[in-house]
């Protein structure tokens, strides 16, 4: 692990000083946490982050605006190289959202990207702030964290995976809202970890420890 490289994903949308902040923090120096757009850097990491903020088409179209980063992510995936991703990143890794329009994802964990629709109409929609998990699933990211356990969520869409055993964990907001996914060396989490506190930590250090 010592020597290795995180490679957080810059899509230029969004502020990644807090989870690159997060990342350091939980590395304590083990491991060099670089944030970057290119392509090379990111083929070449040990582990990679894929954050994402605002809409999904606009953080599609900024990946497809990189040249050469799309293909060294699924590369790098492909290879079984680790890969969290993060909020509008998380819904990237579906097959397609309809988030203003119908746009292909990566497709590397089965799904589609939908409205969060609560079944109490007097939920309101973002789903934003504190909400407790609830832990469904079996990970090695996953240790320590239980049910009831607190993260930060702040969105308006949700992945809709096809196998439910890709999901981890939801939150109960109207119905339950799909919060952490994963397939093979893909992990992924609907809220902030980096805003999350102690259970983000958690996952994060996780991660960064994880051999898939």
């Amino acid at each position: 692990m010592s020597g290795e490289t995180v490679a957080v994903v810059d899509l230029g949308i969004g502020n990644l000083h807090s989870a690159e902040k997060a990342l350091v923090r939980v590395a304590g120096g083990r491991q060099r946490v670089l944030v970057t757009a290119d392509p090379e850097a990111v083929a070449r990491a040990d582990r990679i982050v894929l954050p994402g903020d605002g809409a999904f088409p606009a953080c599609r179209r900024a990946l497809a605006g990189l040249p050469g980063l799309e293909e060294a992510l699924r590369g790098a995936v492909a290879r079984g190289v680790p890969l969290f991703g993060i909020c509008v990143g998380m819904q990237l890794l579906a097959d397609r959202g309809h988030e203003f329009e119908t746009v292909e994802g990566l497709g590397l964990i089965p799904g589609e990207v939908v409205r969060i629709a609560p079944a109490d109409p007097r939920l309101k929609v973002p789903h934003m702030g504190w909400n407790d998990l609830v832990v469904t699933g079996d990970h090695p990211v996953l240790e320590g964290v239980r049910t009831g356990d607190h993260a930060y969520f702040v969105h308006s869409w949700q992945m809709r995976v096809a196998d439910p055993a890709h999901r981890l964990a939801h939150a109960e907001y109207g119905g339950a809202v799909t919060a952490i996914v994963a397939r093979e060396a893909v992990f992924a989490t609907q809220f902030h970890p980096e805003k999350s506190q102690a259970t983000g930590l958690r996952l994060l250090a996780n991660f960064l420890a994880w051999r898939p």
